[in-house]
């Protein structure tokens, strides 16, 4: 492996999504990833399906495309460690690892001696990332949490959807699970900090990572709204809380995106909706006029788009230099022009299916380049392996733990 992590080892205890979409960009950057599973079941999102990958002959395997979106460059054991023998295979392990990753509930693997203060003991370079709900401490530092649940407590649905006294109006959810994708991301954010203190260091630590702190985090803009005027924002569909014209508006076949940035690019579009007059009109000038007068701006937008159709809009703006885009399903993303040139589809030999798509990481490193070295695992495919290599096990040892079921 050449990648920049590829001098590290991580091991996995983490489930579902935000610890593997963690350790899946440590595994893209060149880490070797340790993907520690149940025996039996696995990671719970090995049964969210259907969609299953399909084989050649178009049957369903036994592999989620849930898990398939968060596992590539893993390797994958099974190891029962609620049992004294599993216990010490992920000590042993741990031992030899650079960062470890788990989403168990406070305090849940101290009974298994598996909890940072447990590890540190016999690694001290130990970089120990734990995700949670809510975190370590505070009253709610025991519940479970999940991303829909946090969506709402942490604000994110009180800024989703249409604004009200409109149709359909209403709180939504994100139609991907965005807090566990961002808590994922801030994780292996503050792994290389930490791996970055250990190089000046030596020693490892506790990272105490809860999707309550990140989703909160990521209200970004909305949040400091809040906070500069003591106003909570509210749902407005598309529309921007700050900035106008930036939302969606109609077409003769359709809708698109517009999202003027500047008072230029309101000019530039101005001439080519032709009505170069709303420039100069001082309810329209300035970006903070059309905010204050967006009830009237928009009505007279939108009469005005639907006669061109998403395509024509998009060519004309594009050619004005004025920021605009369709609004694609996903089989219009995977066809696009740029995504196609970008290669952000790829696809990996697998053992079931033949090959499996993927999507590719959006890290492009010019010396380092992410590398595509293996699908999301089978259920234990790499037990024997691992511990032949990490713990110098030979068959008949292996052999005697999957017959006592530790492994």
């Amino acid at each position: 492996m050449s990648g920049a992590l590829a001098h590290l080892r991580v091991l996995d205890l983490s489930r579902v999504l935000a610890g593997p979409w963690a350790g899946q960009i440590l595994a893209d950057l060149g880490a070797e990833v340790l993907k520690v599973e149940r025996p039996g079941s696995g990671d719970d999102t090995r049964h969210w399906g259907p969609p299953f990958l399909k084989d050649a002959a178009g049957r369903d395997t036994t592999e989620a495309a849930y898990f398939l979106c968060a596992n590539r460059n893993k390797r994958s054991l099974t190891v029962d460690f609620t049992c004294a023998e599993g216990q010490r295979i992920v000590r042993e392990l741990a031992a030899q690892s650079d960062i470890l990753l788990e989403n168990f509930k406070v305090g849940g693997l101290a009974a298994y001696g598996l909890d940072y203060a447990s590890l540190r003991e016999i690694n001290p370079r130990l970089i120990y990332c734990s995700i949670t709900g809510f975190g370590q401490d505070g009253p709610y530092a025991q519940r479970a949490g999940y991303d829909f649940m946090i969506q709402g407590l942490g604000g994110l649905m009180s800024l989703t959807g249409r604004a009200a006294g409109e149709e359909a109006a209403g709180p939504v959810k994100v139609g991907v699970a965005l807090t566990d994708l961002l808590t994922g991301l801030y994780a292996s954010t503050a792994v290389l900090g930490a791996l970055a203190h250990r190089e000046q260091s030596g020693a490892g630590q506790h990272i105490d990572l809860a999707l309550l702190d990140v989703q909160v985090a990521c209200l970004a803009n909305q949040a400091q709204n809040y906070l500069t005027t003591g106003v909570a924002p509210q749902r407005m569909g598309n529309a921007h809380p700050n900035i106008v014209p930036y939302q969606d508006f109609p077409s003769a076949d359709g809708d698109f995106i517009l999202t003027v940035g500047n008072d230029g690019q309101f000019r530039k579009f101005c001439e080519v909706a032709g009505h170069a007059e709303w420039a100069d009109d001082p309810r329209f000038a300035s970006n903070s006029a059309r905010v204050a007068h967006r009830a009237v701006l928009i009505p007279l937008i939108r009469q005005a788009t639907v006669f061109r159709t998403t395509a024509e809009w998009v060519a004309a703006l594009e050619q004005a230099g004025v920021p605009c885009g369709p609004i694609n399903d996903l089989a219009q993303v995977f066809n696009d022009p740029q995504v196609l040139a970008r290669k952000l589809r790829v696809e990996l030999p697998h053992p079931l299916a033949g090959t499996v798509a993927q999507v590719a990481s959006p890290l492009r490193l010019s010396a380092t380049p992410v590398e595509y070295r293996n699908a999301p695992p089978l259920l234990g495919e790499h037990t024997a392996q691992v511990l032949g290599e990490r713990l110098g096990l030979d068959a008949a040892a292996i052999a005697g733990l999957r017959e006592r079921g530790v492994i």
